[in-house]
């Protein structure tokens, strides 16, 4: 069955070249031309990604994939011509997946759709979840309790809410406590070269699942930066 695409740009010819591209994959094509369209169509429709400008009438970007990340998992790929760092740092820390600026590549576009959609799924989102091969259910690091079935988080049994890319970085480091990961490991369970990769990108990542699932983010217990190599998780 092909997988709902959804883009939400207010300029319409920005909207026919990725749907002439995307379609040509085999996508399904929604589109809105400002936020609070976009946020009915998510609303209504079984949406698999969703690709956001930033500055939309009715709506912007910024709170689109604020109101989406309330409810929903699936991946968002932030499009902008806004090219500052800290624009690029808030379209993350909001839940983004990714944050491609403009002018850009429509093949690459593609290219980080396919990417994102295949990381998600595979893991195990909504439509194809699955398991690993071996028999292991679950993965436990503390009071932090993973279900590999459902890709549920939890910590003293309590849901922690995780954005697609949030989820693939726990597993990486979940499934092998100790060890230390390189960004350059981490970029590539969550899309490898397809991924700019920015360092400020990995530590808004890594800062955004601290705040989540440590008691004092500033002296996290479970995540741990490994300066100079990456980071690691462990229970102290």
């Amino acid at each position: 069955m092909s997988q709902n695409i959804l883009i939400a740009e207010d300029d319409s010819d920005i909207i026919e070249l990725l749907s002439l591209y995307l379609t040509g994959e085999g996508y399904h094509i929604f589109s809105a031309e400002n936020g609070l369209e976009a946020l009915e169509l998510v609303q209504t429709q079984k949406i698999s990604l969703a690709i956001i400008d930033i500055m939309m009438p009715g709506l912007n970007g910024y709170d689109l994939v604020r109101k989406i990340r309330k409810n929903y998992n699936f991946p968002v790929i932030m499009l902008s011509a806004k090219t500052l760092d800290t624009d690029k740092i808030l379209g993350l820390t909001l839940g983004a997946d990714a944050y491609m600026t403009k002018p850009f590549n429509p093949l690459e576009v593609v290219a980080y759709v396919k990417a994102a959609l295949r990381r998600y799924y595979d893991l195990g989102g909504e439509t194809n979840a699955t398991t690993p091969a071996t028999e292991t259910t679950s993965l436990t690091v503390g009071e932090l309790h993973l279900d590999l079935y459902k890709f549920i988080l939890r910590k003293r049994g309590k849901i922690i809410p995780l954005t697609p890319t949030e989820l693939k970085i726990v597993v990486k480091l979940m499934q092998s406590p100790g060890r230390v990961y390189t960004k350059a490991q981490l970029y590539t369970c969550i899309g490898g070269e397809l991924y700019e990769s920015d360092d400020n990108t990995m530590m808004v990542h890594i800062s955004n699942i601290r705040s989540k699932i440590e008691d004092d983010p500033s002296n996290p217990q479970y995540i741990k930066t490994v300066r100079g190599l990456g980071y690691k998780i462990e229970a102290e």
